[in-house]
């Protein structure tokens, strides 16, 4: 299955927008994607115990299932703004709702930025009517600029399946490189289908995709206030409810958008060169298989190892044996950069000029096989530079 990260494949029956307002100093900061019918929707969100305003009101909005439109602003989160805060996320809902002449509680509000900060209303006010109108078959690009906050460069993906004679496509943007944890981060994701699925399936569907993907990646082990993925299925293209069979082939295809969207965050991490791939083979079982990996891919030792490009394999043995997971190191072995070193209990001989010009790639992999079982895992990361420090030194000053 081709995943297109290039540009976005519309969906039919979906439009988007990226507009300015005034919240950055320069660029787009207010996203809209909208459907031309009401849409079967479902979210996760951070488990964060500090949830931004905008968590709560979507919660409240998806309850029964539905939503026709998706509002995000950049550079503020607003989070831990109290009742105004909330209120403010509710005003927000409605503006867009009369734009689009559709109820409030269809319109789901998301935003990501600076902490602690109120709305600027009047900018957000002023913008919706914009962004409403610049709302275009081929505007996915715009709203996917229009959520960057530390973010480097926009992240898309999509794809075509089909099913039963019709063409089904499954569109997502993201943003996302700092605080980046499981559960989720830092991060907002907003996928639109024109697949027909139910409210109730196309929660499980979601889950799934995100425990694959949005949970499997690490920048830095933080977990943020406003992280959100969202869902959308308004049945365009295949109005009636997927079948059984077809929504096995749907949820390969949303596996594949939401996987391809976690590996541009992991990519673009705040100051990153370098993307970290790490596979867990040989566990008991796939939770342990991604403990093991998360450990690894948290490490601040091992992500500055990899910037360093020195294949330092106790740094990895390490975090394996803090994970929490049973091992035995005698049975554990690990390779980096496709390079074997570590073994049988022991560093492995290798040629360090030749380790060292295999981790200068873009690309790393480390291996590790626990010799415990047939369960496994991938996990993404990246590594640990001296800019991450002076953009997280910096954010709000």
């Amino acid at each position: 299955m081709r995943v297109t990260e290039d540009r976005c494949i519309r969906p039919e029956g979906f439009l988007a927008s990226g507009v300015a307002c005034g919240l950055k100093p320069e660029g787009r900061d207010l996203a809209l994607i909208a459907s031309d019918r009401p849409a079967a929707a479902a979210g996760v969100f951070t488990t964060n115990r500090v949830q931004a305003a905008p968590i709560q009101v979507n919660r409240e909005h998806l309850t029964d299932g539905t939503a026709q439109a998706i509002v995000i602003n950049s550079k503020n989160a607003n989070a831990c703004t109290g009742e105004r805060g909330l209120a403010d996320a509710r005003q927000t809902a409605r503006e867009v709702a009369r734009e689009l002449e559709v109820a409030p509680e269809n319109v789901l509000v998301n935003s990501t930025g600076v902490i602690g900060v109120p709305l600027p209303m009047d900018k957000i006010r002023s913008g919706i009517p914009a962004a409403v109108s610049e709302l275009r078959d081929d505007g996915w690009a715009d709203a996917s600029a229009a959520i960057m906050t530390t973010d480097t460069v926009p992240k898309m993906a999509s794809v075509q399946i089909r099913l039963d004679g019709r063409i089904v496509t499954v569109c997502g943007i993201a943003k996302g490189a700092g605080m980046i944890a499981p559960d989720m981060a830092t991060m907002l994701g907003f996928v639109a289908t024109d697949a027909g699925v139910k409210p109730e399936r196309l929660e499980t569907c979601l889950r799934e995709a995100t425990d694959r993907s949005f949970n499997c990646i690490t920048v830095d082990g933080d977990t943020s206030t406003n992280d959100t993925v969202i869902l959308l299925a308004n049945g365009a293209a295949c109005e009636r409810p997927l079948s059984p069979g077809e929504i096995a082939s749907f949820q390969t295809g949303l596996n594949a958008v939401c996987g391809s969207l976690a590996r541009q965050i992991a990519r673009d991490g705040e100051g990153a060169t370098k993307l970290i791939t790490i596979r867990v083979t040989g566990a008991e079982s796939t939770d342990d298989a991604r403990t093991v990996g998360l450990s690894v891919g948290n490490s601040m030792l091992v992500k500055t190892a990899v910037f360093g490009r020195d294949p330092n394999w106790g740094r990895i043995l390490c975090a394996i044996g803090y994970a929490g997971v049973p091992v035995d190191p005698d049975e554990i072995s690990v390779s980096m950069a496709g390079i074997p070193i570590y073994g049988l209990g022991r560093g492995l001989p290798f040629d360090t000029d030749d380790a060292i010009r295999a981790l200068s790639a873009d690309d790393v992999a480390i291996e590790i096989e626990l010799g415990q079982g047939d369960r496994s895992a991938t996990v993404y990361t990246c590594d640990l530079t001296y800019d991450y420090v002076r953009i997280n030194a910096e954010y709000t000053t």
